[in-house]
């Protein structure tokens, strides 16, 4: 009788082990996919009408010489909760899109996220910088500009410079 009853939780034990390796077998992995963009603009799930803010990777003194850009710069529209980038599921594959400044002089595709230094806010809407991801700590307001106006680059304030993490409309 003893040896019925071991038997028995044997072959149940093996039946159980078997499919669970039956499980991990069929089991499809999750994918990642990770780019890189330089606005929330060209993230799919995001709808927006164009970038209006843009962070530049210089203070306004060395992003600008003789009419042109000399550093690069990021361009982002609405609310963004982190610099850092934005992450969706799209079916199984965690999608990643991290932001980064263009290619255009010093910055060239460095991580946005506290690298900004300078701010132009060429939009019709008003807008704070903040320190903190999800719009905390210190934050710095930007107005925008008039109709026909020029977009008026900006430094950022010391405890922003280079320690930028979100923006809000404000």
């Amino acid at each position: 009788m003893k040896n019925t009853t071991a038997r028995s939780r044997i072959s149940a034990a093996a039946t159980a082990i078997a499919a669970c390796v039956g499980l991990l077998i069929g089991a499809t992995p999750a994918h990642a996919a990770t780019y890189t963009t330089t606005s929330n603009c060209s993230v799919p799930w995001i709808t927006c009408s164009s970038g209006d803010l843009w962070l530049l990777y210089n203070s306004k003194e060395y992003a600008i010489r003789d009419g042109s850009y000399v550093t690069s710069w990021s361009m982002f529209y609405g609310n963004v909760s982190d610099y850092y980038g934005t992450s969706q599921y799209q079916g199984s594959t965690l999608t990643t899109y991290r932001y980064v400044f263009n290619g255009n002089g010093n910055g060239a595709w460095e991580y946005m996220k506290n690298n900004a230094a300078s701010v132009q806010n060429c939009g019709v809407d008003n807008y704070r910088v903040y320190y903190n991801s999800g719009y905390g700590g210190t934050s710095q307001y930007f107005a925008h500009r008039e109709p026909y106006g020029d977009c008026v680059l900006t430094n950022l304030i010391s405890a922003l410079k280079n320690n930028n993490a979100s923006q809000h409309f404000a």
